[in-house]
């Protein structure tokens, strides 16, 4: 059978199955509107620890852990995880790893780690690489914004384009094994880099937006699909403002973005919040995914979702060089 069916579209042969799920919010996160989704709110951002760098850290552990507790696993029998984060040197995840007996895969995808980490585990579940894989990745507002911009103690002005980087941690175990209302996921579409040549570290959802159209717009020709196909578009990471610009170039490639579009992002945080434009961040879709989209499949309440988060893989170092922001977004496809 020919997995490949475009330039950038995969069809699993073998589906894999979602047998665990786990997210952990912050305190921020947890007073928004998905707050009934998220398995656990985290009230002490510093969960204990000494910085915010160590309290993710702990973030990340405590989601694997209770990922595989969730699919009635335990360590040995995860064959890979595969993770990543934004801090320099994905050393969250390299860290957590290391409390843990399993080969590992660090990744870097910026806020759309989540859906690269499901493609790589997709397709090694699929080629008969493994029974089991744990796919985590997260953020923490305070530990990115004083790699990223500025740190907390300087009171910056944010722009009202702007987003807040989300505090939260999202473990997914795939495996070859069904479960009882296991969801599964079908295809993947591997994203390619896109830069419209945005420059403004503060606006992410501008600069993303092109790559979430070119990688949904890909999907849907290579497929012969359109939007009304599915129950449920969801971005990761774009915000009302990039939101609103995806739904403008999708229209100039004529697909309308209408209610079953949605956007991480945009619903995480409440206008009441002052987030401006909404969430974003490795943890944003992350947490999202592993609580509202999922408790969605498993209730048929969606049967058939695409999934694509979207990350801004700018440094810091490039950002103070002038440099415009490369973006990437990956797609999976999901279903009941």
């Amino acid at each position: 059978m020919a997995k490949q069916i475009g330039r950038q579209t995969y069809k699993l042969e073998n589906p894999v199955y979602i047998i665990g799920n786990y997210a952990l919010a912050g305190k921020k996160e947890g007073q928004g509107p998905m707050h009934e989704y998220f398995d656990r709110v985290a009230l002490d951002d510093k969960m204990g620890e000494e910085s915010f760098e160590k309290a993710e850290r702990r973030m990340m552990e405590e989601a694997v852990f209770n990922g595989i507790k969730s699919a009635e696993l335990n360590e040995q029998n995860i064959d890979i995880m595969i993770g990543g984060d934004l801090l320099n040197q994905i050393v969250t995840s390299n860290y957590t790893a290391r409390a843990y007996d399993i080969p590992f895969l660090g990744v870097y995808s910026a806020c759309s780690t989540m859906t690269e980490s499901l493609t790589i585990a997709s397709a090694f579940l699929d080629g008969g690489f493994g029974t089991n894989i744990a796919c985590v990745t997260g953020s923490h507002f305070s530990a990115s914004e004083r790699q990223y911009r500025n740190p907390n103690e300087l009171g910056a002005q944010r722009q009202t384009y702007s987003q807040w980087t989300v505090t939260g941690m999202g473990c997914t175990i795939l495996s070859k094994n069904k479960k009882e209302n296991s969801p599964k996921i079908t295809h993947f579409c591997i994203g390619k880099v896109t830069d419209f040549g945005v420059k403004d570290a503060a606006n992410m959802g501008a600069a993303m937006a092109p790559a979430a159209m070119n990688t949904l717009s890909s999907f849907f020709e290579e497929t012969n699909t359109r939007p009304e196909d599915y129950d449920l578009i969801m971005t990761g990471d774009l915000g009302k403002l990039g939101s609103d610009i995806l739904k403008d170039l999708m229209k100039s490639k004529n697909y309308i973005l209408g209610q079953n579009y949605m956007d991480c992002g945009h619903i995480i945080f409440s206008s009441e919040q002052k987030t401006f434009q909404g969430g974003s961040g490795a943890g944003c879709s992350a947490t999202v995914f592993n609580s509202y989209v999922i408790d969605k499949l498993k209730k048929k309440i969606f049967n058939k979702v695409l999934y694509l988060a979207t990350g801004a893989l700018m440094s810091t170092t490039t950002n103070q060089q002038g440099d415009s922001i490369p973006t990437i977004s990956h797609l999976v496809v999901l279903e009941s």
